[in-house]
């Protein structure tokens, strides 16, 4: 806060007989609002009341004592109870009534559009304005200033803030919501935070959890207090228990349409098991709601969904009689984002939810269809409230599992090295995981970042390694975004960069609209590769935004492309820009399309993706290759032009992604023989995603020494080799070095390593 509103702050508290930290009060009956010394509205008063029959209520003295008495409090209850609104409120209070001494409050969340609802909502029950006491921030907005008492925002936001300030000393109470939801990013704070209240006496830390509390989490704050609250429904909703099987989701869609004849009140939840089946519901049910009778009334479904709108318009603004339905499409990452959905009477539940998840050994991820936990269906069951009905295509909950699994042990944890590795420089030694990831991850993730340069011969980081976890991007893409200032290919790569980062682009086409789609797309092909087709897209967005005659997401829709996608990557390449400027890297002027500015292109993207490379498979079938695990190498070659690429560093084969510009449905060219991509995981169809040409002469010059000596032995390898040292070269070494050893007992002549790291 500026020192104007900490006076006047401090006056307002002292006048109306506010105490400090020890023994605070809340002050509800005071005429004046104490945040920012003006008069309370009527409005204020009316949300005042409805607080006030929140089940959470009933906590708040119980919570005021333990923060006097404890540094860290639990606070196990359910989202509609009210926790994310009211206890952020009361620790505000806390610091006001302390005079701001030990800082300010900050309230994390996981997902960003909660962030924002969470900030607006509060401001309206606090009666001020959001940007001043109560503020957000999410990854590419700001919305607070010095006057902030209360502050939204991400865990990831508030993780790059321990960059430069790591013991979060401008803050006296941090709150951690939504932790039973075991992110990646969730799980560190609570780490590093353990480590921060033992040097920060003064500072308070509150966890939010819904019920029911892990054991995880309790063990993992033996000593703190926990604050329990069921808040149990006025009545339990009635549940309907239908074996959806592998059918699930076309019982999911019979469901919602026999809802729909039936003409009862209310809006439909469903939730699904992957973007991709809710993409796919969604046309199924725009097509089928258009052939039902009038009678029955309009059926709106709406995709929820990170970077998705908002919820369809409210119930009293739907048309003519209110008629409309909304259907909510949703997967595991829109539970327990509402607090209030009064309009919702249905939820159907498929009980599975597919995952990503991250295998070290080939440092690939694998698309995994698992049942969803018991905590899981108890926070979609409360969606539909108590005189609901929930209908769940599955077994009893006892056979499901009790908790969800951490992400942590199922992510690709070298960006949260990186990080670590960054932490131990601000002064933090350690940091004391929920649930320690596995040897064999941990591994993994040094060896990357050594590959990438990023730590130096004891292990630290290195000067790379310090400008890359700056860098708010994955290690590759950010060792790749530094080796673009040295090859005059800045701007390029801050587009795919950004590119990369936001969510895909390109619509999946509605059925019978594939063609369409394809001739659209093929428009934004570049003969290089995906990665330049990704310029192309951004390059026309922007000049289309330029056009007085130009609707920006009607041409998005007219060419199959994702409107809130393109401006996502808009905000990412703005603010990966400011970073670069702050940390005084160069931006070289754009170049794109000449051959130099191609070339430099490719250069760039191998110095971070080097270990993913591809190669057409001709020596081993499928079903040997497979199941062979060496490494992850991101490059990959076509051995007789087949389209199975082998991967260099693990030998497993793949196929490019039928949407890429290399796929049946853009490809005209034919298949290159070697293929840098960015994205490679283990499903049906083993598909690899954004795939660019490249040369081998141009690998054998960018991937170290060191790694290259390191790959398993394959043909693929012996060309490669053959470029850097010609087969009689190695033959003339191979004989001088069998001289050497027979010589070794009577000289102490030493060979040198030659896998030296560059």
């Amino acid at each position: 806060m500026s020192d104007n509103a900490k006076i006047k702050h401090q006056n307002a508290c002292e006048s109306e007989g506010a105490c400090v930290l020890g023994s605070f009060s809340f002050g509800d009956e005071l005429e004046l609002n104490r945040f920012d010394g003006l008069p309370f509205s009527s409005r204020y008063y009316e949300l005042l009341a409805e607080r006030r029959t929140l089940p959470v209520w009933t906590l708040r003295r119980r919570l005021e004592d333990a923060l006097v008495h404890d540094q860290i409090v639990l606070v196990c209850a359910h989202a509609d109870a009210g926790r994310s609104t009211q206890i952020p409120q009361w620790c505000a209070e806390l610091c006001l009534s302390a005079g701001y001494r030990y800082g300010t409050v900050v309230c994390t969340q996981h997902v960003e559009q909660r962030v924002v609802d969470l900030a607006l909502r509060v401001a309206d029950e606090m009666d001020v304005a959001v940007g001043h006491e109560v503020g957000y921030q999410i990854g590419r907005e700001t919305c607070c200033c010095s006057d902030t008492v209360l502050r939204y925002c991400t865990d990831d936001i508030l993780l790059r803030e321990m960059m430069s300030d790591p013991f979060l000393e401008h803050y006296g109470v941090i709150v951690i919501d939504q932790a039973h939801q075991r992110t990646v990013s969730t799980d560190l704070l609570l780490g590093l935070l353990k480590d921060i209240v033992a040097q920060r006496p003064e500072l308070r830390v509150v966890v939010l959890a819904a019920p029911p509390l892990t054991d995880s989490l309790r063990n993992h704050f033996r000593r703190a207090p926990t604050l329990s609250l069921e808040s149990p429904l006025s009545g339990q909703p009635k549940v309907v228990r239908s074996g959806g099987g592998k059918d699930y989701f076309y019982s999911a869609l019979r469901l919602v349409l026999e809802i729909h004849r039936t003409r009862e009140d209310g809006d439909v939840v469903v939730f699904l098991a992957s973007e991709e089946e809710v993409n796919c519901a969604h046309g199924i049910l725009q097509k089928e709601g258009s052939r039902l009778g009038a009678h029955l009334g309009q059926m709106l479904p709406t995709v929820l969904g990170p970077g998705r709108g908002g919820l369809g318009p409210p119930p009293d603004e739907r048309g003519p009689g209110g008629k409309t339905r909304r259907v909510f499409l949703a997967t595991r990452h829109a539970e327990d984002t509402w607090w209030a959905m009064d309009s919702v009477n249905f939820v159907v539940d498929c009980g599975v939810q597919k995952k990503m998840v991250y295998n070290p050994r080939i440092r690939a991820n694998s698309e995994v269809l698992q049942s969803i936990s018991r905590c899981q269906a108890e926070l979609r069951r409360r969606l539909c409230g108590p005189a609901g009905k929930c209908f769940c295509l599955y077994a009893e909950d006892n056979q499901l599992p009790t908790w969800r699994s951490p992400q942590i042990l199922e992510s690709n944890i070298t960006a949260t090295v990186l990080f670590l590795k960054r932490m131990e420089i601000g002064g933090l030694a350690q940091c004391e995981f929920i649930d320690r990831p596995d040897p064999e991850s941990l591994m993994q993730a040094l060896e990357e970042l050594d590959y990438l340069a990023a730590l130096d011969d004891d292990g630290n980081l290195s000067e790379i390694g310090i400008i890359m976890s700056e860098i708010p991007l994955e290690p590759q893409l950010a060792k790749a975004l530094l080796a673009s200032c040295e090859f005059d290919c800045v701007s390029e790569m801050l587009t795919i960069a950004a590119m990369l980062s936001a969510p895909n682009c390109f619509l999946e086409p509605p059925p019978g609209m594939s063609h369409e789609a394809s001739q659209c797309h093929r428009k934004f092909r570049h003969h290089e590769g995906d990665h330049f087709s990704l310029i192309n897209v951004f390059d026309t967005f922007k000049r289309s935004q330029k056009d007085p005659y130009i609707r920006e997401e009607q041409w998005c829709r007219d060419n199959f492309l994702d409107y809130s996608a393109l401006r996502t990557a808009e905000s990412i390449r703005a603010e990966l820009t400011n970073t670069l400027n702050r940390i005084e890297l160069p931006v070289s002027e754009p170049a794109f399309g000449s051959r130099e500015n191609s070339a430099n292109l490719k250069r760039a993207l191998l110095a971070g993706f080097f270990m993913q490379v591809h190669r057409p498979n001709s020596i081993l079938p499928p079903e040997r290759s497979i199941f062979k695990s060496f490494g992850l190498l991101k490059v990959a070659r076509d051995v007789d032009g087949s389209g199975n690429y082998l991967i260099l560093a693990h030998k497993h084969v793949a196929q490019v992604h039928p949407r890429s510009g290399y796929g049946p449905y853009l490809n005209k060219l034919g298949l290159p023989e070697w293929v840098l991509f960015h994205e490679y995981t283990l499903a049906q169809n083993n598909c690899m995603r954004i795939v660019t040409e490249i040369s081998p002469q141009v690998f054998t010059q960018t991937a170290p020494l060191y790694y290259f000596y390191n790959l398993p032995h394959s043909e693929s390898k012996d060309i490669l080799q053959d470029m850097l040292e010609p087969r009689a070269t190695r033959e003339n070494d191979k004989n001088k070095a069998s001289n050497l050893t027979d010589d070794s007992s009577s000289s102490n002549v030493q060979s040198t390593d030659r896998c030296v790291i560059q």
